[in-house]
């Protein structure tokens, strides 16, 4: 501490104008060549440090204003977006209830048809049953009009002789004369 107040008393004590020499005395000299390296960084530099935070103050500036910007058109974009999304959810709700009224209609058409297929197939079933029943009739009366037939045919020929034959057959072509004369 003592050194430091020595070099400001001997601040007074330059050495004349005409001598010049190298000081190696460093606590007396560095604070005097600070103060001077300050004083004209601080007069030239002054505006070249403020043109430097003009700058910067102008880029934040602009940074600042083209991020309002963008989260503007951000929010628009999000706002399209949302409009878009409730559209398609109405859309979608909208296929989904007319593909839901669409599988109700496909269904009932479907029990329909099924329906009127079965209600085909019972009727052929039907058809068939009766034209069975009436084939077996048939042949059931067939077979009872042979049977008969045959033991008709076998009680004449038991009871018929020559004469009753010939009988039989003479009665049979009158009739058939009448009849032919009837019709003609």
């Amino acid at each position: 501490m003592k050194n430091v107040i020595n070099s400001f008393v001997y601040l007074g004590h330059w050495p004349y104008a005409g001598s010049f020499g190298f000081n190696t005395d460093i606590l007396a000299t560095n604070p005097i060549n600070l103060s001077v390296v300050l004083g004209v960084l601080i007069y030239f530099g002054k505006g070249v440090l403020n043109d430097l935070l003009d700058n910067r103050k102008q880029r934040i500036l602009s940074t600042i204003r083209n991020s309002e910007e963008l989260r503007k058109g951000a929010v628009e974009q999000l706002e399209r977006a949302r409009t878009r999304l409730r559209k398609v959810e109405i859309e979608a709700d909208e296929y989904r209830m007319n593909g839901y009224s669409e599988i109700e209609r496909e269904k009932v058409n479907l029990i329909n048809a099924t329906s009127d297929s079965l209600e085909q197939l019972e009727n052929y079933k039907n058809e068939t049953l009766h034209f069975e029943q009436e084939k077996a009739i048939n042949q059931v009366r067939q077979r009872v009009f042979q049977q008969a037939l045959q033991g008709a045919l076998g009680t004449l020929n038991s009871c018929l002789n020559s004469e009753l034959h010939f009988r039989m057959i003479r009665a049979n072509i009158r009739i058939l004369g009448a009849m032919q004369k009837i019709t003609d």
